[in-house]
């Protein structure tokens, strides 16, 4: 995959979506959130979004392919392919849809700051246009923002 062919030395800065946030909850809860299915259809998504799994495997090497229902009534469907998940420290996966896996690469890590977690989530595309392409047309930096709003919510109601 072409979004994967990033290295340390190069700067991938024109190609990647970084999307930050301090979650007030720790971070091993933050994981278990953000990879337990039961969790999971609970926030994930911007906002008006539902999701339903048809198939989920959390483990380097495992798949998770789900629907997001659009609050317009759009389906969505998406593949994710683990390629790295160190509890309760990173996750990285490949993110596209049947038949177009690996539209983008996401490396999400989950560090420890005073109980709280800082979640990070680096998205990183083929190119600068296909990054600007999400952007556009899908609101990508709105929709990831949205997300983690909704993570920060439901974990309130872990607690």
């Amino acid at each position: 995959m072409a979004a994967r062919k990033d290295s340390a030395a190069e700067n991938t800065a024109d190609r990647e979506i970084v999307i930050e946030r301090l979650l007030n909850a720790p971070r091993e809860l933050v994981f278990e959130a953000w990879l337990d299915v039961k969790h999971l259809h609970q926030w994930w998504g911007p906002t008006g979004f539902t999701t339903t799994t048809t198939e989920i495997d959390v483990r380097s090497g495992g798949v998770w392919r789900f629907i997001m229902h659009g609050p317009n009534g759009m389906d969505f469907n998406n593949r994710i392919d683990f390629v790295e998940v160190v509890k309760p420290e990173r996750i990285v996966y490949e993110h596209g849809e049947d038949g177009a896996p690996g539209q983008f690469y996401v490396t999400v890590t989950f560090a420890n700051q005073g109980g709280k977690t800082r979640l990070t989530m680096r998205s990183v595309f083929a190119s600068a246009a296909d990054r600007d392409k999400v952007v556009k047309e899908y609101g990508a930096i709105e929709g990831g923002n949205q997300t983690l709003d909704r993570l920060a919510e439901y974990l309130a109601t872990m607690g």
